[in-house]
């Protein structure tokens, strides 16, 4: 049960780049079923960043490699560096 309330307190926070830019806004987790870690984080790209809108999908959305991200609190904060 502790895993849902986690995600609902994740999903919808903004997500921005250790420069401070404004990435987009966290939709979901993809998490792998065996280890139950998350893998990658599903995020709808903010459309005036332009390295938001290189890596966007067929469906809009963005993955990034949770290895990218450095802090989650008010805001979810990732590496700008790894995403290029």
């Amino acid at each position: 049960m502790s895993k849902y309330v986690i995600a609902r307190q994740l999903s919808q926070k903004k997500v921005i780049t250790n420069d401070g830019e404004e990435f987009g806004r966290l939709v979901d987790l993809n998490v792998n079923e065996v280890t139950g870690k998350i893998e990658t984080l599903v995020v709808e790209p903010n459309p005036d960043n332009g390295l938001a809108g290189k890596m966007r999908k067929e469906d809009g959305m963005v993955l990034v490699q949770y290895e990218s991200v450095l802090a989650v609190g008010d805001y979810v904060i990732i590496e700008k560096r790894n995403m290029q």
